[in-house]
């Protein structure tokens, strides 16, 4: 029976998702309990070649086989795996998944319980377009200057939207007998981790785009401080710790003097003082090297 710790256990998906959003989305799902099993092509997922050891780490506990789905043999293969399984998860184009005979209304006749989570890169008629993190989240307005993003977020956000989209997908099974399709596109949740940015949360004028005095980073004697100081219980015991005299947290926090106040505090301090100070004063930061 299935525990709170692996509350997928029973489950049985089987992934033709290459690269990383459909194999991070296997990992969570293995990590719930499922069975997972991951088909490679015979030149291998390519991840396996740019990030091998990434690779091994996402595919840890799961069964992985090689199949030529461009052969009689590799569909003939394929074939007697999908009536032994309750999730397919796939990240090819809609016209090549159509190709391997594996679109949704073919795949729902012949295996009316099998639920069907389909990565691209866009939804609907746009999922035909080539892409990749990188377009998805300069899309979104993710890409600052010429500076690559600091992780792919896109495709790390699509992960948890597919392996969310296999719990619906789960969830309609058990109400309705019947296996379900779920679009999974990249660019729309590209489009949803850059919402703060949309409602202007983390642009310059922006509470936690640095113009709260008390969420921002600093540099201090030896390093730098990340301070998240945002509430006002927070702010206020920041400004006690750095001699700042405050009387609204709530609007001082926004003024360049107390900017610049906390700023002269930092950079007379050590990443060790700064440390000891979190703990004493219960005060959210982390002190980091220089960048």
């Amino acid at each position: 029976m299935p525990s709170p710790k692996s509350p997928l256990r029973g489950v049985r998906v089987l992934s033709l998702a290459l690269n990383l959003p459909g194999p991070a989305a296997l990992m969570r799902l293995a990590q719930m309990g499922a069975r997972c099993t991951k088909i490679n092509p015979p030149a291998g997922d390519p991840m396996q070649h740019y990030t091998a050891g990434g690779y091994d780490l996402l595919h840890e506990g799961i069964q992985q086989k090689t199949l030529d789905l461009k052969t009689p043999t590799g569909q003939a293969s394929l074939h007697k795996l999908l009536p032994k399984t309750d999730l397919l998860l796939t990240s090819f184009r809609p016209s090549a998944l159509s190709k391997l005979g594996l679109s949704w209304k073919t795949l729902h006749k012949q295996y009316p319980a099998l639920s069907l989570i389909e990565v691209v890169g866009s939804p609907g008629p746009l999922a035909e377009i080539p892409g990749h993190d990188l377009t998805y989240q300069a899309e979104a307005g993710l890409v600052n200057g010429m500076d690559l993003p600091p992780s792919l977020f896109a495709d790390m956000g699509g992960a948890l939207m597919a392996s969310e989209a296999a719990l619906q997908a789960l969830l309609c099974l058990k109400t309705t007998g019947k296996g379900s399709h779920h679009e999974v596109a990249l660019s729309d949740a590209a489009i949803w981790l850059a919402l703060p940015r949309r409602l202007r949360m983390t642009t310059p004028d922006g509470a936690v785009g640095g113009a709260h005095a008390g969420y921002r980073l600093y540099a201090c004697k030896n390093g730098r401080v990340a301070v998240a100081a945002l509430e006002p219980h927070f702010a206020a015991r920041l400004c006690e710790a750095a001699g700042v005299k405050i009387s609204h947290p709530g609007t001082d926090l926004f003024k360049p003097a107390t900017r610049k106040a906390i700023e002269t505090f930092f950079a007379g301090q050590t990443r060790q003082q700064l440390d000891k100070l979190a703990v004493a004063k219960d005060i959210p930061l982390m002190t980091l090297p220089r960048g």
